[in-house]
């Protein structure tokens, strides 16, 4: 044990002295959680979309005034009037509008003889995003200019009614426990796989073998400091990450160990993961090729920026097997719906049996290249 803290020592030595190591590891998580946190996921606000009113009877004022209700309270557009449809088609061809209405002659004359009212809604479909929160939200007027006036007293349609369980998640909490998990993977990539090839290259492995140190020794001794590296790295970004997101639930004690817990199965699980991957690798350059397509192969199938469920059949199972996917989950679990150790069982099993398996594999491979 001695020994193995010997070399737990040198490699934290190395590691402090060397902080661009830390900060690249650390500032490439928060830099995405910030940014892709505030880009996706937010509610539309303030889309132009046009108005033609070729009616101007009551019930298109009724209309308008949904519109002026919207922008005054939820924003999600601000209407801006045309009296020329083919004007206000050709801003929306040309970018300037995101929509619009086109409220037809005679329409207030239809609804009140009930002949198949229509108004239009002319979209831009080149942004999927875009024109789907406007359908969603002319959806919901056009469903609140239908609906009577008086409800009857006994209903005579299915309503259905949602119940939330938790509060609005935002996107940035959404993200942030992928955001831990990358951020563990990055410590594990800079501190533990490319330091590992640097050493082997200048010959440190080989200098181990001449004092009391053994193969097995020097293998645990590497794993343990790089995951130790890890595990910092992965309580500082959870604890900035939930501050910068506001999830609370970080303090609460049996949370906290919770995810203490995770952090520490989960960087032993990746370290041991790319010690599997490099313990056979010569090349110092071999390992910078092929961490770009790690970081796209373990990280977006995990299901930390988009649901699994809607993944083709291959990619839910690159995401079975994934320690990313069991790690997102047990980290989701713990700060987005604060549930207990005994939600995220599976989760450990996994990952424990997971590094178990791959430190065994890498072990002897490890002792024939020396």
């Amino acid at each position: 044990m001695n020994r193995m803290l010997a070399i737990v020592e040198r490699e934290m030595r190395k590691f402090f002295r060397s902080p661009a190591l830390m900060m690249v590891s650390m500032i490439f998580p928060l830099v995405q959680l910030i940014v892709l946190g505030n880009a996706f996921g937010g509610k539309i606000r303030d889309a132009r979309l046009g108005l033609v009113d070729q009616d101007g009877g009551t019930q298109a004022l009724r209309i308008r005034e949904a519109f002026d209700s919207v922008r005054a309270n939820m924003r999600t557009f601000e209407p801006i009037y045309y009296t020329d449809p083919k004007k206000a088609m050709e801003d929306v061809r040309n970018g300037k509008l995101e929509g619009a209405v086109i409220i037809p002659p005679q329409y207030s004359r239809r609804v009140y003889e009930q002949d198949q009212p229509r108004i239009a809604l002319l979209v831009d479909n080149s942004d999927n995003f875009m024109s789907g929160a406007l359908e969603d939200e002319l959806t919901q007027i056009t469903n609140a200019l239908n609906n009577p006036t008086v409800e009857p007293r006994l209903l005579q349609k299915t309503v259905l009614q949602i119940v939330e369980l938790y509060p609005y998640i935002e996107y940035m909490k959404f993200l942030l426990p992928g955001s831990i998990t990358l951020a563990i993977f990055m410590s594990v990539m800079i501190g533990g796989g490319m330091l590992y090839i640097d050493d082997k290259a200048r010959g440190v492995h080989e200098g181990y073998l001449v004092t009391p140190i053994t193969k097995t020794e020097l293998v645990f001794g590497l794993n343990a400091a790089s995951a130790v590296k890890a595990v910092m790295v992965g309580m500082v970004i959870t604890i900035i990450g939930s501050l910068l997101a506001g999830v609370g639930t970080l303090f609460r004690l049996s949370t906290a160990l919770g995810l203490l817990l995770m952090i520490v199965l989960t960087a032993v699980a990746l370290n041991t993961m790319m010690f599997l991957l490099v313990v056979r690798v010569d090349d110092p350059l071999v390992p910078r090729a092929i961490f770009g397509i790690l970081n796209t192969l373990l990280f977006f199938p995990s299901g930390a920026v988009y649901p699994i469920q809607a993944f083709p059949w291959w990619l839910r199972g690159v995401a079975k097997v994934d320690p990313f996917t069991f790690a997102v989950h047990g980290f989701k679990t713990l700060l987005l719906k604060e549930a207990g150790l005994s939600a995220i069982v599976p989760d450990i099993i996994y990952l424990s049996l997971f590094a178990v398996v791959a430190l065994t594999i890498a072990t002897p491979l490890f002792k024939r290249t020396l």
